[in-house]
């Protein structure tokens, strides 16, 4: 009998032996080991904002970062025709070194010419069957700043200036430029109205098409009848600045949308700000110096995660673990009182054959302003599957 009890139970243990090594292998979640968020130190510096007059600043990849706090919707005037310039270059894409389409000048074209010219615009010379590339069209409006080049454009572009001014506000909209209507493509009409936030905004969307960068760096430029006509940045490669543009001509002041290198913790940091409502161009720009002067002193470069950084841990239930690191570097511009946020978004693993080292198995989502990064995480040590003694014996797993 008890060889029977004896037999039998050994029955019983072979079988859960079985049962329990022919039960799946679980899934491994990772553990994060990085908090979910941390305030950038420091404290946000007092700018110093034109009076009168209202601004904004912001830096490429953080985005918009300040504001003078009263703005208000006044007449954009020719920074306008950054939204044109970005309209047409969406459109019509131009390659750095390509010159594009060849336009033939009308008579329309002379007559917007002799219009705006007889309305005190800025302007520049054309002649019918004058022939001008879309690029040189667009130099011919964003440096010198010719609002008749802006309607050839529009012309252009969609037919006719209401449906290119459509176009306008629909990107507008797209944009998210809340406080900004465009009623004309070169902003000779008071009811083109922007803030300094929307035009800074503007300013870094239309910053990064390549071909919009490089005019609005240009001093000058030659076209074919008007000759050599410049830029009416004044300013343009002073104190690092590398665009955007100016506007005036109403009784509400000078507008200036600027772009400037500047030189943090060793990179190279591409800030944005636009000054409204301000007395006189001079004194735009004498603020825009005084505001690129304070964003660098106070922004920073931080290496937020180090290449090899452990991010999170795989602790198998049999007991072997891997890190999971970070494939690379990443550095930010700061800007105090910021929040970086953090999530990891890494696979849930079933260990069946050995998973090698330097296999990407997720990424640390990062946001901080406008900065959107997912950076790639690989095991750093190799893991093997449990071996026959713990998948027979496990109980819980």
């Amino acid at each position: 009998m008890w060889l029977r009890v004896g037999v039998a139970l050994l029955l019983v243990v072979v079988a859960v032996a079985v049962v329990n090594y022919l039960r799946p292998i679980p899934s491994v979640s990772a553990t994060p080991l990085l908090p979910a968020s941390q305030v950038i130190p420091g404290t946000a510096p007092t700018l110093p904002w034109p009076s009168p007059g209202t601004g904004a600043v912001g830096v490429s990849g953080l985005g918009l970062v300040a504001s003078s706090g009263n703005e208000q919707a006044i007449p954009a005037a020719s920074v306008a025709k950054v939204m044109t310039a970005l309209v047409v270059l969406e459109d019509k894409p131009l390659n750095k070194g390509d010159a594009g389409p060849t336009i033939t000048l009308t008579g329309t074209d002379v007559q917007s010419y002799e219009s705006d010219l007889a309305d005190k615009q800025s302007v520049v010379q054309v002649l019918a069957g004058e022939q001008l590339s879309e690029l040189q069209l667009l130099q011919g409006m964003l440096i010198p700043s010719a609002n008749n080049f802006a309607e050839t454009l529009a012309r252009w572009d969609a037919g006719s200036i209401d449906a290119f001014v459509a176009k306008m506000n629909s990107r507008s909209s797209a944009l998210h430029l809340a406080h900004t209507k465009f009623a004309d493509p070169s902003g000779a009409s008071s009811a083109s109205a922007s803030t300094p936030s929307d035009l800074t905004s503007l300013g870094m969307v239309a910053m990064q098409n390549d071909v919009f960068a490089q005019i609005v760096a240009m001093g000058q430029v030659n076209l074919p009848v008007a000759a050599t006509v410049y830029n009416v940045n004044h300013v343009l490669a002073e104190d690092g600045i590398i665009g955007i543009k100016t506007g005036s001509g109403f009784n509400t002041g000078a507008n200036f949308l600027f772009a400037a290198n500047a030189t943090v913790d060793g990179h190279t940091i591409v800030v944005y700000g636009c000054v409204m409502g301000v007395p006189t161009l001079d004194l735009a720009f004498s603020s825009a110096k005084t505001l690129i002067a304070a964003m660098s002193s106070t922004l920073h470069v931080r290496r937020v995660i180090t290449r090899h950084q452990s991010i999170a841990t795989y602790t198998t239930p049999w007991g072997p673990q891997t890190d999971l690191i970070s494939a690379d570097d990443v550095d930010v511009a700061e800007w105090p009182g910021m929040v970086l946020r953090q999530r990891l978004d890494a696979n849930s693993i079933v260990v069946e054959k050995p998973l090698p080292s330097s296999t990407v198995e997720g990424h640390q989502h990062l946001v901080l302003g406008d900065y959107v990064l997912d950076v790639p995480l690989v095991t750093a040590d190799p893991l093997y599957p449990p071996g026959r003694f713990w998948r027979v014996t496990r109980i819980s797993f």
